[in-house]
């Protein structure tokens, strides 16, 4: 039996980030880069050549071009937040499948829009949180899951910072506000709540607590940021975020009988191999001089990267639905949808003034 053909990609945007997935479109075996488009045809002629676009590849000076073209099955769509529903929403009324990047929108309302369009044309949406894809994940999930040895899930504590340098905290489009108006706690944030609602079977908590003394620019964009996530079982968690604090990706998560530590969760030390560390009912010695037991360190290789196994995963759920009538899958937007929702319970409560703020579904 013959493999599907290559799910037909187009990339609407040439932001930095869109090299990287540009890259993972070319090593997925089901995806192909078959368009880029820009706002100038010369910066997507740019983009295609500087990043090894196929000598037949489309190359457009406007998106709608892009969303025009028949040939189209898939777009990536790596424009600004304040961009993200006129395009996705179009993208799915024109019948393309839509991997967008994350944050998915600048509120819930927003991304229910374009969730709506997506159903309403039957077009699959994912969010581009790679580090979903990782395999890494699954066994960290497999640890998780354990009642012999993690247990009950009690906290979970997340961070993700990096110290951008002046030009960045200045111009960057994550600093404006007409352009991602979430700042870090879109951008960073994003992946620590994702790590919390992940570690939490995706039950999302009950009440959201902004940390105090959130740091802006001078446009009123958020630089970092934290909050607390309080569940009704008694779970709690917290996270964060910055753009002013040294490089550092971590999620610790703790049960009544193991604690799961990762150090790098959201881009691997290594490309091709990720580590975390697990223990179980550990303690300490009879003097209380040193851990009787250390945790053990677990590495988990893979062939593809992390990007490209998220590509591929796309592209398959995209066959799916082209070749064999099959419908969407709903997991990957109803999670988004959850990650939106605490982001827009951190940022009502850093604007009421750091109170509580009931999340509802």
């Amino acid at each position: 039996m013959s493999e599907a053909p290559a799910i037909r990609f187009a990339v609407i945007g040439c932001a930095d980030i869109a090299r990287k997935v540009s890259r993972a479109i070319k090593l997925a075996p089901n995806a192909t880069l078959h368009a880029i488009g820009s706002r100038s045809i010369d910066k997507a002629r740019r983009f295609a050549a500087a990043n090894g676009y196929p000598e037949g590849a489309k190359v457009y000076g406007s998106y709608e071009e892009v969303l025009d073209d028949p040939e189209v099955d898939a777009v990536y769509v790596p424009l600004p937040t304040s961009l993200h529903v006129r395009w996705a929403v179009l993208a799915a009324q024109k019948g393309k499948h839509v991997l967008l990047e994350k944050p998915v929108a600048l509120n819930a309302s927003q991304f229910d829009e374009i969730i709506e369009a997506c159903e309403s044309s039957g077009v699959q949406l994912m969010d581009g949180t790679m580090w979903m894809h990782h395999p890494r994940t699954n066994q960290m999930k497999d640890f998780l899951s354990d009642a012999n040895r993690f247990g009950q899930l009690k906290s979970i504590q997340t961070c993700f910072t990096f110290a951008a340098d002046p030009d960045f905290l200045e111009n960057d489009i994550r600093a404006k506000p007409d352009l991602d108006a979430l700042g870090s706690l879109g951008d960073e944030g994003w992946y620590c709540v994702r790590a919390i609602l992940w570690a939490a079977n995706f039950e999302l908590p009950k009440t959201v607590i902004a940390s105090r003394n959130p740091v802006f620019n001078k446009a009123g964009v958020i630089m970092a940021c934290g909050a607390s996530l309080h569940w009704e079982d008694g779970k709690v968690a917290t996270f964060y975020c910055s753009f002013m604090a040294n490089l550092a990706m971590d999620i610790t998560a703790v049960g009544t009988k193991g604690t799961l530590h990762v150090h790098d969760f959201i881009i691997p030390y290594e490309e091709k191999e990720a580590s975390f560390f697990a223990s179980s009912e550990t303690g300490f010695d009879d003097l209380v001089t040193r851990w009787a037991s250390q945790p053990s360190k677990h590495t988990v290789n893979t062939d593809l990267p992390q990007e490209v196994l998220m590509v591929r995963e796309f592209s398959r759920l995209v066959a799916e639905i082209k070749f064999k009538n099959s419908k969407p899958e709903k997991k990957w937007p109803t999670i988004s949808r959850k990650t939106q929702l605490v982001l827009d319970a951190v940022k009502a409560s850093i604007e009421k003034g750091f109170e509580p703020v009931q999340i509802q579904e």
